[in-house]
């Protein structure tokens, strides 16, 4: 009871510090000089009208529903173990003093994430002495964070998903298990691309790539968001903006890993960075139907990642700058909007441009996509990386709702077989393209949002 009381708790002041759909409270003059029947209706039309924006009360019941569901998740499953130790192995190597990153070692082999892993797992394992039990409690506040932020991120693109489809979000037995039942520092590194998309959307541009980076320093699977986040600070800044904004990152980089860049460089590098790696095909959750030889073989690897850079650039040039005449005019003029409404001039629209938020997200959320899409090896933890995007990209197709929420639950269901088989992954793989498709076919959004220039308005 202790736990569910803590969650809810947590859920409550999330929900009640957040911007709300930017509801406003202020009385006019008018109706202050109304009668008292009159003010206290106006009082009362003033208050958040629950029933006409349900997505918000529904939000925070999710949360504290969910946090309930975390709770006895926590309390009557048992818990496996899978990768804990090793994790409390090498970070017990590191706090010992060791830092050649070769020799960081677990029973699962040589330690491979980079330097913030280290980090994040060390207060872990300083706050709950190594023992699983404190770690699930950690990781059920860490779930409803996630959660809280991912919904708050829903709520303020609120045109896209209906708002029952937010359940939809809760409804993963894979993401439970991945939270609270094996601890993966894909929870660590997704909470923070999460919380930095959420910047984002506030143009908090350097803020979001600060916690961007410092998801990447958990886990590099983040860096599947880096080619659509980087055209769209490219769409957001200037080239100086631009520059600061990846010095930023890079510096973060540069000071977590200090400590081994000082003493052992290269084997730092090889081995937090390696891109090279070959995943066994035992695990493969998404080429389990590849022949073993064909699955770990380079010219497998060289072709997704073709597959991966073309799909990338078809969807950059003909989806995401669309608008601007596709990508090679958007990076020859830099002169962003092609179709101008006629009472704005370009100087007014890099006073007063901004990037809208669907497009922000839509714009990460399907770069990831097409990353996972070709990734050659998806492990069950890997489904974290993307799960909370699939409402937002289900409803950002043109599908019926029914094909919707059957792409979701297949998709659900390929995840939970155990271990996947050559049909559970073909059908993956399936489902993924499909959605795929329909995101290509989906309308494309005017990316921009004009706040028209008060010095434009005064000439009129």
């Amino acid at each position: 009871m202790s736990l569910v009381v803590c969650f809810a708790a947590y859920a409550g002041f999330f929900f009640t510090t957040v911007d709300w759909c930017d509801c406003s409270f202020v009385q006019s003059p008018a109706k202050m000089e109304a009668s008292s029947s009159s003010s206290r209706a106006s009082r009362s039309r003033n208050v958040p009208d629950l029933f006409k924006k349900p997505k918000i009360p529904f939000a925070l019941a999710l949360i504290v529903a969910d946090a309930v569901l975390v709770a006895l998740i926590i309390a009557y499953v048992p818990y496996t173990k899978i990768d804990w130790d090793a994790y409390m192995s090498q970070v017990s190597g590191f706090l010992g003093g060791e830092r050649e990153y070769g020799s960081l070692k677990g029973d699962t082999g040589p330690l491979v994430y980079p330097a913030g892993f280290l980090y994040v797992y060390s207060v872990i394992q300083n706050l709950t002495g190594g023992e699983v039990y404190p770690a699930q409690i950690l990781f059920g506040v860490l779930y409803i964070a996630n959660l809280s932020i991912v919904l708050f991120i829903y709520l303020k693109t609120p045109d896209v998903v209906p708002w029952w489809a937010l359940s939809l979000l809760c409804l993963s037995k894979r993401i439970h298990s991945i939270f609270v039942l094996r601890l993966f520092n894909d929870c660590f590194a997704m909470t923070l691309l999460h919380a930095s998309l959420a910047f984002f959307l506030f143009h908090k541009w350097h803020l979001g790539m600060l916690l961007f980076s410092g998801a990447v320093s958990i886990k590099m699977n983040v860096l599947l968001y880096a080619p659509p986040l980087l055209l769209l600070l490219l769409k957001a800044m200037n080239i100086i903006g631009v520059l600061s904004a990846l010095a930023s990152a890079a510096l973060v980089q540069i000071l977590v890993g200090l400590p081994f860049l000082l003493a052992y460089p290269v084997s730092y590098l090889a081995n937090a960075f390696d891109l090279g790696r070959v995943f066994i095909h035992f695990w493969s959750v998404n080429f389990k139907f590849v022949p073993e030889r064909v699955f770990v073989s380079k010219e497998f690897a060289v072709c997704l990642l073709i597959a991966h850079l073309c799909l990338l650039a078809v969807f950059a040039n003909y989806k995401w700058c669309k608008h601007e005449g596709g990508i090679i005019g958007f990076m020859r003029s830099r002169r962003f909007f092609l179709t101008l409404p006629s009472s704005l001039s370009f100087s007014d629209l890099l006073i007063s441009g901004s990037l809208a938020k669907e497009h922000i997200v839509t714009t990460m959320f399907v770069g990831n996509f097409i990353g996972v899409v070709c990734a050659r090896s998806l492990h069950y933890q890997f489904y974290s990386w993307y799960f909370y995007s699939l409402p937002y990209l289900l409803w950002r197709t043109s599908f019926p709702t029914w094909l919707r929420l059957i792409l979701f639950l297949g998709i659900e269901l390929c995840w939970n077989v155990y271990p996947s088989t050559p049909v559970s992954s073909a059908l993956l793989m399936g489902l993924h393209l499909t959605v795929l498709l329909g995101l290509w076919f989906a309308p494309s959004d005017y990316p921009y949002i004009f706040k028209p220039n008060l010095r434009h308005k005064k000439h009129k």
